[in-house]
């Protein structure tokens, strides 16, 4: 295959396997960093042609097909049954992206469960299409990002929960703080956005991204046309809500003043708006919401939009938040730890006859997962409670599997002391570096280091000069660890 440089030239022939992903990531970072520059100084024109320039490109075309095929949702087809599995069909289909000629397939549909019990539509493109939108996202993205508010936090690179939740802290964790937070989520939000709107606002090729959006849908063997809202399941429907959402936050600011203390903080389709009253909240904030929204086709779900007083405390991301005695602690939520302790005692209950080697490795990373969410905050009793929870259904699969067995019996079989902890699960295995036997333990959540995160300036984003250095010396504190903080839980 021949590879196309950013300028059209053509050089050797080069396979899968050999091509330079470095190099491929700082060419196509270099077109991205000059269309956020031309997207700054407000020169569209600009953008749209070194837009066209990087999906034109060779390198954008492999990280594009890279990227769909390293995912886990790789191995999964849309409605053509088709995967690329092989260095070989990797390198033809980075051939095969061109706009010209380009027909998205409609979408495979399935469902997958919500919390509430309810069902999520969740739309499969096919792997071409998947891979034309992670191209075009590559450059979408640089404008998002410069474009996209402050103060949001979801389907953005180098941003995560613990930054909305931190500044969630900063917003509330004063004396002087505002008292009252409107807890705020979109309904149906992906399925609902407007068109149209999209059409005429966002800022990427009108063409492509109007065959994305009518499409339509295959159900059952039955093809559905889609008339409003973005698949959840794109690759790129994540960065098309953040531009449909974005201004809500400058909409907020035009009535901040010292005294109504309104602000706001946005992950995806959640969000918090603080104020320092109920009715300012009611009658000034909401209604400027409700007007946002429905320029977008979007509207607030009634059944989950609230007010609340911090005395009282709301849940935010997993995150409880609320003042006691005038001083806020966040936690996990008492929802997420239901949800995550009977995710765990599924696990076990259904593996009634494996090895105990084997539970260990499907739990480890489940609890190690959890703990690191909440690492942040004030977790540690917390953790200790999974621990304990963990402990009685491991105890249960044990005396199920030896019911004539004693007490004793069954401790020195599956369990061990380890420091000042005598009942850990474990089994011994053989090293894969020696021959000699080790101890695989079941990961233990309280031993996760409670530590502060450090929140992301505000302004902050990957494709602006100037916060290059500043992203370096963030990763590298990150590898070398934040400092610990002393929350034991309430």
């Amino acid at each position: 295959m021949t590879v196309t440089t950013l300028t059209g030239a053509s050089s050797a022939p080069i396979d899968w396997e050999g091509l330079d992903w470095t190099k491929a990531s700082e060419q196509v970072k270099r077109l991205q960093m000059r269309i956020a520059k031309a997207t700054r100084e407000g020169r569209y024109g600009k953008v749209k042609a070194l837009q066209r320039l990087l999906t034109c490109s060779f390198y954008s075309k492999a990280m594009a097909v890279k990227r769909v095929t390293d995912n886990k949702g790789s191995k999964t087809p849309g409605v053509d049954g088709v995967v690329w599995n092989t260095s070989k069909k990797k390198t033809e289909a980075v051939s095969t992206l061109r706009r010209h000629g380009y027909k998205p397939q409609p979408l495979r549909r399935i469902y997958i469960p919500k919390k509430n019990g309810k069902l999520r539509p969740l739309s499969i493109p096919t792997m071409k299409c998947r891979a034309m939108q992670a191209l075009h996202l590559l450059a979408l993205e640089p404008v998002s990002e410069t474009l996209a508010d402050e103060n949001s936090y979801g389907f953005r690179p180098l941003r995560s929960t613990a930054d909305a939740i931190q500044q969630c802290f900063v917003l509330l964790s004063q004396r002087t703080s505002a008292q009252w937070v409107l807890e705020g989520d979109i309904k149906s939000c992906f399925d609902k956005i407007n068109h149209a709107w999209l059409e005429n606002n966002v800022p990427m090729d009108k063409t492509i991204l109007h065959s994305w959006l009518k499409a339509g849908y295959v159900e059952d063997g039955s093809f559905f046309t889609t008339k409003e809202g973005t698949p959840q399941g794109g690759i790129i429907s994540p960065t098309l809500l953040v531009m449909t959402l974005r201004g809500l936050e400058k909409r907020i600011k035009e009535i901040y003043s010292s005294s109504n203390r309104v602000r706001i903080v946005i992950y995806a389709d959640d969000f918090v708006v603080t104020g320092a009253t109920k009715e300012v909240l009611e009658n000034e904030v909401k209604p400027i919401i409700k007007k946002f929204l429905k320029e977008r086709g979007l509207e607030l779900s009634e059944e989950k939009t609230r007010i609340t007083h911090i005395n009282d405390g709301f849940d935010f991301l997993g995150f409880n938040l609320r003042k006691y005695n005038n001083k806020l602690l966040i936690k996990p939520s008492k929802q997420s730890v239901k949800t995550f302790l009977n995710n765990i005692r599924g696990v076990i209950k259904a593996r009634k006859s494996v090895e105990a080697k084997v539970l260990i490795r499907i739990l480890n990373p489940k609890i190690r997962g959890w703990a690191n969410y909440y690492k942040s905050v004030v977790a540690k009793d917390t953790f200790s409670y999974v621990d304990h929870c963990t402990f009685q259904v491991i105890w249960s699969w044990a005396k199920r599997r030896h019911r004539n067995k004693t007490r004793s019996w069954i401790k020195k079989k599956y369990f061990r002391n380890r420091n000042l902890r005598q009942w850990v699960f474990s089994v011994r295995t053989k090293s894969k570096k020696k021959n000699d036997l080790e101890y695989l333990d079941l990961f233990h959540a309280a031993s996760v280091p409670i530590k502060r995160h450090v929140k992301i300036r505000a302004a902050a984003q990957p494709y602006d000069p100037a916060y290059q250095d500043y992203f370096v010396k963030r990763a590298q504190k990150k590898v070398a660890g934040p400092s610990k903080i002393g929350l034991t839980g309430a």
